[in-house]
């Protein structure tokens, strides 16, 4: 598939104020229609075939651990594909979430497939930002399903409110972050959110802080088709990395700059 077939996604959307401050005061919110339906299909086949070439998990599913059968994760596929740096570097994608966080421009973090393959187990309870070594909280993830999903596919599911506890627990994606999560969103008593049903191009969109997880895929034979970017507030500095996977960050996705430099990479390129 050539660029050039590929629909451009530089025009704007203009979200209601009052969705800017659901989305402020919940850490997250749902905006429809941010894929037009026909711009659907060519980036999905784009992001597919993409996500598919560059897939290294081999194991079956009953060979994994808990975070190997929440999904198969593809990586920074902008760097190494044409067609879905076209998506990823979309200047829309980059407004709604510069709108969202209250900022003139953000820059790329990475972006991520996340594909639940059918019998896909359960997405642990985790905050994105425990990953990233910034300064900012001004750090969005939008999540968009290329084909229409229904909540027992593995819909994204949020704790409301729950971007303003901060760092709350120095733990990975796993089974004890689940636990141990589950426990604290339970005690705070943060209301549990998410959408009945997403359509293919729809994108959910959530703080960095906000404490998410997602329930295994119960379909017998369709994959949860997810595309994912992060964008974080242009002017963010590289933080002292607290934990092992947050050096990994730094030198894989923050290009090895040190703790004080400006976040701005090679690897975080300003979109908007």
């Amino acid at each position: 598939m050539l660029t050039d077939c590929l629909p451009s996604l530089d025009d704007f959307i203009t979200i209601a104020p009052q969705q800017v401050e659901d989305f402020r005061r919940k850490g997250h919110t749902l905006i429809k229609g941010v894929l037009r339906p026909e711009e659907v299909p060519p980036y999905r086949n784009a992001i597919n075939e993409a996500a598919y070439k560059y897939n290294t998990e081999k194991r079956a599913l009953e060979e994994r651990d808990t975070y190997g059968k929440a999904f198969l994760q593809i990586m920074n596929l902008w760097e190494v594909d044409k067609n879905v740096r076209k998506f990823t570097l979309a200047k829309r994608f980059a407004k709604i979430a510069a709108d969202l966080l209250g900022v003139e421009n953000v820059r790329i973090y990475h972006d991520q497939a996340l594909y639940k393959e059918p019998g896909g187990g359960f997405t642990p309870w985790h905050q994105d930002q425990y990953y990233w070594p910034l300064s900012t909280t001004n750090t969005i993830t939008m999540w968009m399903p290329l084909i229409d999903i229904e909540e027992d596919m593995g819909m994204l599911t949020f704790a409301s409110n729950s971007q303003n506890a901060g760092f709350v627990e120095n733990i990975e994606i796993s089974d004890d972050s689940e636990a141990v999560l589950e426990k604290f969103v339970k005690d705070k008593g943060f209301p549990i959110t998410r959408a009945k049903t997403m359509n293919a191009g729809d994108a959910t969109f959530h703080y960095g802080w906000t404490l998410h997880n997602a329930p295994g895929n119960q379909s017998k034979d369709i994959t949860r088709e997810v595309m994912t970017i992060i964008y974080f507030a242009d002017g963010a500095q590289v933080t002292e990395p607290k934990n092992k996977h947050q050096e990994n960050d730094r030198q894989v996705w923050l290009g090895g700059l040190q703790a004080g430099e400006k976040a701005a990479s090679v690897h975080n390129p300003l979109v908007l």
